[in-house]
């Protein structure tokens, strides 16, 4: 249920993206303007995660993730129904909030239902990968059809799904799971110092993850003189191979260790970043997508799950802080990337990665194991 609800919550991550095209060509938005759609919907969302973690944390809040993926489809569904520039912006930053919301407490129930696994926080990370993928295919037919006055039947699966999720009516067994299982006991010593240096390598691999997000498929179509059909195709199996990724960092941190999953993803990703820099054709770049994709996913939900053990007296502030900088921290540093790529090219931003991995390598060796 919680795998399923996260694929209709970020479905509205996926969404802005494929909007801001239509908002340019429809209603002239500049570059700028829509950039700061973006702003709107990622940064804004980021930083107020961690607070309506802390709020997860101190009661029990099981209407919080239907409310928030309400919000969410809600916003998506009135940034196009008025035409000034602020009403589009003000809706897209409450699908943000929405967003916000809903992460924290729906990681603090996923800890409730699978308990210490890994694999079980690795199928929820893996619909929301699903989901961020299906907003361009939900957004680019309703609008080529409707314009953005049609974006009001967006909001329709978070419509539905949070009526679902309200209609289970299990709130009284939630919260006895909740206390049972996800902490707050006050038993545990919360390890504020570990949890320091996994926020590190959250950071590091958002901007590893973003970087490359946004510049493959370019960096594809520029070195090889390649179509952008080609391009998209590399983008397309990065995040495929990455889909995958997810749930093997989680049967791997289960079943080998947390840190085991998390060291193969950065010592993958390492000679993935080489490989892709001195790519000699089309061909060995794919491969290296394949391996960056294997290399990212891999520690992406088993990090959440070791906030979640580093911080057992506050499952939601650790949630809310390493899905939250997951997103924001990338988004930051990205534009950047994209500056040294105008300055040399793109293989230079891509060199500029490289020495992120090995920082997270050695970063990874101060952290204590969580439970096996």
């Amino acid at each position: 249920m919680l795998t399923a609800s996260h694929v209709v919550d970020d479905l509205y991550q996926g969404a802005v993206p494929a909007l801001l095209p239509f908002l340019v060509l429809e209603r002239g938005y500049s570059y700028a303007a829509a950039t700061g759609i973006t702003l709107a919907a990622t940064v804004l969302s980021s930083v107020v995660q961690p607070a309506f973690g802390v709020l997860a944390d101190r009661r029990p809040l099981p209407w919080l993730t239907p409310l928030g993926l309400l919000v969410a489809g809600v916003g998506i569904g009135l940034a196009g129904v008025a035409e000034p520039y602020w009403w589009t912006w003000a809706a897209v930053a409450l699908s943000g909030l929405g967003v916000a919301a809903y992460h924290p407490a729906a990681a603090r129930a996923t800890r409730a239902a699978a308990g210490p696994s890994a694999q079980g926080m690795s199928w929820f990370a893996l619909g929301g990968n699903i989901g961020f993928a299906l907003g361009p295919v939900l957004v680019t037919p309703v609008l080529l059809a409707q314009g953005v006055a049609g974006t009001p039947w967006l909001a329709l699966p978070a419509l539905a799904m949070a009526a679902f999720l309200l209609g289970l009516q299990r709130r009284r067994r939630t919260r006895s799971a909740d206390r049972r299982t996800a902490g707050g006991t006050g038993t545990a010593v919360d390890d504020w110092r570990a949890f320091g240096w996994l926020t590190t390598l959250v950071v590091i691999r958002s901007v590893l993850f973003f970087g490359t997000l946004s510049l493959l498929a370019l960096f594809v179509i520029d070195r090889f003189d390649a179509t952008t059909a080609a391009g998209s195709a590399a983008l397309t199996t990065f995040l495929a191979v990455g889909a995958g990724g997810t749930l093997a960092g989680g049967w791997l941190a289960d079943r080998y260790g947390r840190l085991v999953a998390v060291r193969l993803g950065y010592a993958v990703t390492l000679p993935a970043l080489g490989l892709l820099v001195a790519a000699p054709g089309y061909p060995v770049a794919v491969a290296a997508a394949v391996l960056l994709g294997l290399g990212l996913y891999l520690p992406f939900s088993v990090q959440t799950t070791l906030g979640q053990e580093y911080l057992p007296n506050r499952i939601g502030t650790a949630s809310g802080v390493t899905l939250g900088l997951a997103v924001s921290a990338g988004g930051v540093v990205t534009p950047l990337l994209g500056a040294v790529g105008d300055a040399a090219d793109l293989g230079w931003a891509f060199a500029a990665l490289l020495p992120l991995p090995l920082a997270a390598l050695l970063i990874s060796r101060r952290l204590p194991p969580g439970h096996r």
